[in-house]
């Protein structure tokens, strides 16, 4: 077992986390003039074309950018070092939720170095984030998994995983309906607006890691991030308040994913503002990422996309 020491990471850690990230990418790409896919070095990638292989890690400067928001507050942020070296790195987030999540810790990112792998830096970040959960009086650690990852069962069968909930995607067209609804832009970023409050749409991680990520506006400095629509919008409908956040499709500019946050379960009512909101807005199609028990309220005409998360709980934090 390689003797690792966790730590908080700081921004000098940039570049040395940005390169864990990029470590397993072997062949860099982007389309040509023609729409063909070309294989090119790094460097002569544009930020947002990096960006297009993983999100804001891929890069130096918008690396940065989320070291720093996590620094600030919207994240935890841990490194393990290794005679001189940042073996690995993880990021959770810290949230308050309705059952069965309650207030907990969720594990976005387990990223170690190849030369490290199955060293036991994974277990001395993981123990780091436990030890963090206690100090914040947080109950459970929380995962979310796609599908089978080879050797990941193995490893995380050692923290008993818990089933706590399991996702699909589905799709539902846009259309008006005959409801009365308010939806007014909604420009506060502060997450301890949902704090308490349900995320039953959009919850492909945690409800917190799903507002820092959608609710700033931190990558709409970058064009590309900033030419693709996304709507920010506090809706009252039937009694029920919600922040929604709609959010143009990359390469389907008439579709839009739906991210849901509010005090209440989903209602047929909320389901039927945000579909007459969609098509006044110009899409023809919503994507709802949803929980298996709630899809009924979706009604008959939704769709499965045949995509599916299990969010589990780790071993639970002892808390005095």
């Amino acid at each position: 077992m390689t003797d690792a020491h966790v730590r908080q990471a700081t921004l000098d850690d940039t570049a040395t986390i940005s390169a864990l990230f990029r470590a397993p990418i072997t062949v860099w790409q982007r389309l040509d003039a023609r729409g063909r896919v070309e294989d090119v070095p790094y460097d002569d990638l544009a930020i947002y074309e990096r960006w297009l292989h993983g999100g804001p890690w891929m890069s130096l400067e918008t690396a940065a950018m989320q070291l720093g928001q996590l620094l600030s507050g919207a994240g935890l942020a841990l490194v393990a070092d290794v005679g001189g070296h940042t073996a690995g790195y993880l990021e959770a987030y810290h949230g308050v939720e309705p059952p069965p999540f309650g207030d907990h810790l969720h594990l976005a990112h387990l990223v170690v170095h190849p030369d490290f792998a199955h060293s036991g830096v994974e277990q001395a970040l993981l123990a780091g984030l436990l030890e963090q959960a206690g100090a914040m009086k947080a109950r459970q650690v929380t995962v979310s998994r796609v599908g089978e990852v080879p050797g990941e069962a193995t490893f995380y069968a050692r923290y008993h995983l818990q089933t706590l909930c399991r996702i699909r995607r589905m799709s539902l067209s846009a259309r008006t309906g005959q409801i009365f609804y308010r939806a007014t832009e909604h420009h506060n970023v502060d997450p301890a607006q949902i704090q308490g409050w349900h995320m039953p749409v959009g919850r492909l991680t945690s409800a917190r890691q799903e507002w820092e990520h959608l609710w700033p506006r931190t990558w709409e400095v970058i064009p590309e991030v900033r030419q693709q629509r996304t709507h920010r919008l506090h809706l009252a409908a039937a009694g029920q308040e919600a922040f929604v956040c709609c959010r143009q499709q990359l390469y389907d500019p008439r579709s839009a994913d739906v991210s849901c946050w509010s005090p209440k379960p989903l209602t047929n009512q909320l389901v039927s503002a945000i579909r007459d909101w969609g098509h006044r807005e110009g899409y023809r199609t919503l994507q709802w990422v949803i929980a298996d028990d709630t899809v009924k309220v979706l009604g008959q005409e939704a769709e499965p996309g045949g995509y599916t998360v299990e969010t589990c709980a780790l071993t639970p934090v002892e808390t005095t």
